[in-house]
C-alpha cells in the first residue's frame, strides 16, 4: 500500500485525504488544529452549475473572462464540468447549504453571469464545509498530526521520500511514497490581508527548495472590500451581489464610471478602482453602502456581528472598506492531476497553480477548485509504492535569515501590492536580498523563524516575476506598463532564485 502524506486541512487537504484513504495509507498533517486554516474564513460560497437554467458553458465563459486571457482552458473545463458532482459530494458529507422553497438558495457574485453561488449559514460557507469534512476525517480513522509545521520536503534520488516537520518543538521526519501539499496561500506576505496568521506559504517555499517551480507568482488577488480598522475583516462579494454599492468620501458612487458592471466587475478591477479613489482622497477608505439590502443581518450574520463589534450599524449607514491581499492565483506548478515536476510530489488548492484562475480568480471558484483538483490528485497517486528510502535524521541546522516580518510585509504592500512599478520592484528586490544575506544557523528554529524564511523566499520570487512581466493584466497592475501586451499572454514558471550564502 502506498504511504501518502497530505499537508494541510482546508477543503483541498481534507478532500484529498478522504479520497486517497480509499486506496492508500494516509497521514494528514496540519499546522495548527484540524479545523483551522483559510477555508473556515470563506464566506460567500461555492460556485457550480446546479440549476436547470444555468450551463457549464456559461460558467466556463465567466471563469475565462475573469482570468484576463491567462487561464488554462482545459483546467477551467475540468473545474466547471466536475464541480457540480463535488458540491453534491459535500452535501453527502453533511454540508447543509442554505435553501429556499426546498431548492438551493442562489447567490450572485462579481463577474458571474448567473447566480450560481450556493452558501451555508448565510455567510459561513467555509466553516460549514470545514466542520463537515473534518468530522468525516475523524470518523475515517485517518492518522492526523496536528500542531505540526512543514519544514521541508525530503528528496532522495530526485523523488520525494517524505517530509520534515516541526512538532512539539522538535524536528522529525515522516516517510512517504507521495506527498500532497494543500497548505493554502501566503497572505502574510502583505501588511493587509484577509488570511489567517498561518498563511505563510509553507508548501510553496518547501516545494521550491525541493526543486519544483512556481507558476504565475506575480498574480496576487486583493479582495476589494475589507472592513477598515486595526483588525481587518472580509466583507463578502456576495454583499455587493445582493445590491450594496461603493461610495467615495463625498458619498458619490464611483464604480459606474470605471466599468459597466460597476460593483460586480471582476475583483481586480474593483480593488484597483477602490485603491485609486482612496489615493485621490488622501488614503481615506471608501464606503460600502448596504443599507438597501433586505434582510442584511439574516443573510450575512457573521459579517453583521463583525461590523457591530466595530461599533457600526451597516443597516443604517455605509461602512468604511479597503482592499487587502486575499488569494494567490500563482502557486506550485502542476498538471491537471496535481502532479508537480518533482516525482511523488502533488499540490492542490491555493498552494497549487493549474492555470485555472489565470490572472484573476472568479469569485467563489476557490472552494470549488480545492474540491475538484483534490479528487483528481488523489486518483493520480499510483497504487504501488516506489522503491522506499531508508529514514534519516533531519539535517543538523537550518539557515534562517534575520527577517523583520513587519518590514517585509510593509515593503511588499508598497512595492508589490495593487499597483507596481519597475523602480519600486527593483528597490524591493535589493532590500529582500539584503535580508537574505543576514542570518544564522539554527538547530531548532522556532515556528516564526521558519515562517519568515518561507516568506522571504516567496517575496523574492513574486517580486522577480512581477518585475519581469512588463504589462498590466488581471491582478498584476504596472503603472509604467498600464496596458496588456498580447505577446505576454502566457503563464510563466520560476524556480528558486540564486541566493547568496547568509553570514552568521
Amino acid at each position: 500500500m502506498t504511504r501518502v502524506i497530505v499537508v494541510g486541512s482546508g477543503i483541498a487537504g481534507l478532500t484529498a485525504a478522504l479520497h486517497a484513504a480509499h486506496r492508500h495509507d494516509v497521514t494528514l498533517v496540519t499546522k495548527t488544529g484540524l479545523e483551522s486554516g483559510c477555508t473556515p474564513h470563506a464566506q460567500g460560497g461555492i460556485a457550480g452549475v446546479l440549476f436547470d437554467d444555468d450551463s457549464v458553458a456559461d460558467h466556463i465563459a465567466d471563469t475565462l473572462a475573469a482570468g484576463a486571457g491567462l487561464s488554462d482552458a482545459d483546467a477551467v473545463s475540468a473545474l466547471c464540468t466536475e464541480g457540480p458532482a463535488r458540491i453534491r459530494e459535500l452535501v453527502a458529507a453533511g454540508v447543509d447549504f442554505d435553501r429556499e422553497r426546498g431548492a438551493f438558495a442562489k447567490g450572485l457574485e462579481a463577474a458571474h453571469s448567473y447566480p450560481r453561488i450556493v452558501h451555508a449559514g448565510g455567510d459561513a460557507t467555509g466553516r460549514a464545509i470545514e466542520t463537515a469534512l473534518a468530522a468525516r476525517v475523524r470518523e475515517s480513522g485517518i492518522r492526523t498530526l496536528e500542531n505540526s509545521m512543514l519544514v521541508d520536503l525530503v528528496v532522495s534520488a530526485g523523488s520525494v521520500a517524505g517530509i520534515e516537520l516541526l512538532r512539539d518543538g522538535r524536528r522529525e521526519r515522516v516517510d512517504a511514497d507521495a506527498v500532497i501539499l494543500a497548505t493554502g496561500g501566503g497572505g502574510q506576505l502583505f501588511a493587509h490581508t484577509t488570511n489567517p496568521d498561518v498563511a505563510t506559504g509553507d508548501g510553496q517555499a518547501a516545494a521550491l527548495r525541493a526543486g519544483a517551480e512556481l507558476a504565475d507568482a506575480e498574480f496576487y488577488q486583493f479582495h476589494p472590500t475589507v472592513l477598515a480598522g486595526e483588525r481587518p475583516f472580509l466583507v463578502s462579494e456576495a454583499v455587493r451581489g445582493e445590491g450594496a454599492v461603493l461610495l467615495d468620501a463625498a458619498g458619490r458612487r464611483f464604480m459606474t464610471d470605471i466599468d459597466p458592471r460597476a460593483e460586480l466587475a471582476p475583483r481586480s478591477i474593483v480593488a484597483l478602482g477602490i485603491a485609486r479613489r482612496m489615493a485621490e482622497q488622501n488614503g481615506a477608505p471608501v464606503l460600502l453602502d448596504a443599507t438597501g439590502v433586505p434582510g442584511l443581518r439574516r443573510r450575512f450574520p457573521t459579517i453583521d456581528a463583525a461590523v457591530r463589534a466595530a461599533g457600526l450599524d451597516w443597516t443604517r449607514e455605509p461602512i468604511p472598506v479597503t482592499p487587502a491581499a486575499h488569494y494567490w492565483m500563482g502557486g506550485i506548478a502542476t498538471d491537471l492531476h496535481g502532479r508537480t515536476s518533482v516525482p511523488g510530489l502533488f499540490a492542490v488548492g491555493e498552494a497549487a497553480c493549474t492555470g485555472v484562475h489565470g490572472a484573476n480568480r472568479l469569485a467563489s471558484n476557490s472552494l470549488l477548485e480545492g474540491a475538484v483538483f483534490a479528487v483528481r490528485a488523489a486518483a493520480a497517486i499510483p497504487e504501488t509504492a516506489r522503491g522506499r528510502v531508508a529514514a534519516s535524521d533531519p539535517a543538523a541546522a537550518i539557515l534562517v535569515p534575520a527577517v523583520p516580518r513587519a518590514a517585509l510585509q510593509s515593503l511588499m504592500w508598497a512595492a508589490a501590492g495593487l499597483e507596481r512599478t519597475g523602480e519600486q520592484l527593483e528597490s524591493a528586490a535589493a532590500q529582500l536580498a539584503t535580508w537574505q544575506n543576514v542570518g544564522q544557523e539554527c538547530a531548532g528554529p522556532a515556528r516564526t523563524a521558519l515562517e519568515d524564511r518561507n516568506l522571504l523566499l516567496l517575496a523574492q520570487v513574486l517580486v522577480r516575476q512581477a518585475a519581469a512581466r512588463t504589462e498590466s493584466r488581471g491582478a498584476h497592475a504596472r503603472l509604467d506598463f498600464p496596458d496588456p501586451d498580447p505577446a505576454q499572454a502566457r503563464s510563466v514558471r520560476a524556480g528558486i532564485p540564486h541566493l547568496e550564502a547568509a553570514t552568521c
